[in-house]
């Protein structure tokens, strides 16, 4: 058996092909996500945020500053992304376990 085959037996069996085109969706719905949340969903935010910069919002205390408007934007970041997570694998462990039985 050639090198090559051995190659293309590897991919096939450990479903690399697969993976890589889920590893590229993963960054297009990750650039997804990231424009709703900084477009969409973090303006709508800004109404209630004094000063209205959510991007540059800072709570100064003494010689301590917290930018906490960067980290509500990345907070609602990941839970758009951990329920989006969330639904898949349910929509895919529901079907493995019809297939099953």
């Amino acid at each position: 058996m050639s090198m090559l085959q051995e190659f293309m037996d590897f991919l096939r069996e450990y479903k690399v092909i697969g993976l890589a085109i889920a590893f590229i969706m993963g960054l297009a719905a990750n650039q997804l996500i990231m424009s709703l949340v900084n477009n969409i969903v973090m303006p709508v935010i800004t109404f209630f945020i004094p000063g209205g910069e959510w991007q540059t919002s800072k709570l100064v205390i003494g010689p301590v500053v917290i930018s906490w408007g960067k980290f509500l934007a990345d907070l609602i970041y990941f839970i758009v992304v951990a329920f989006v997570i969330f639904l898949i694998a349910k929509k895919l462990l529901r079907e493995e376990k019809v297939t099953k039985k």
